[in-house]
């Protein structure tokens, strides 16, 4: 597993051990001594997947202390392009975000510390995974508007729920990190 830190202090695209042969493809997704030697969480709470069609755009979500968590994403099947923006008052990154395309081919994954505001573009049909560092709490749950952060998303007529729709922007969020 090798741990490439991106721009945004804390974030990292995980190029993933695999091995293909005539049976088909074994991927490791998570090892706790690699991510403890890169000071990364290794203690996940929940695990998540959600099955996409293509041009579905989810996010902006993250969760508020005290429930904030890291998570560790990665795409089983299809294609998307994952954005994550850093919405810690005190970064020096606060705003900006990193885009990384993962899919089943490429064996990618994104470990993201807390504070990031994270969604996807579902460039085809996809299935993708989440282990969360805390137990989800509905009444910690929010997000950023989608569209509000400079991102020029790759899809015109993007499937999306009211509710991300409905988040406020870059510029009216309250952040509580």
């Amino acid at each position: 597993m090798n741990f490439i830190e991106k721009e945004i202090p804390g974030l990292f695209q995980l190029d993933l051990f695999n091995a293909t042969d005539q049976r088909g493809t074994f991927v490791k997704t998570f090892q706790s001594e690699e991510f403890e030697m890169h000071g990364l969480e290794t203690t996940f709470r929940e695990s998540f997947f959600s099955i996409n069609k293509k041009n579905v755009i989810r996010g902006m979500h993250f969760q508020q202390p005290p429930y904030d968590h890291a998570k560790l994403v990665y795409c089983t099947s299809g294609k998307i392009l994952d954005v994550i923006v850093d919405i810690r008052k005190n970064s020096h990154s606060y705003g900006k975000f990193v885009t990384i395309e993962i899919s089943e081919e490429n064996h990618q994954g994104i470990y993201m510390p807390p504070g990031m505001a994270h969604g996807f573009c579902c460039l085809t049909n996809a299935t993708m995974v989440y282990l969360t560092s805390t137990v989800h709490s509905s009444k910690a749950d929010n997000g950023l508007r989608w569209d509000s952060f400079g991102f020029e998303w790759p899809v015109k007529k993007p499937i999306m729920s009211e509710r991300d729709c409905a988040f406020p922007t870059l510029t009216e969020l309250i952040s509580p990190f």
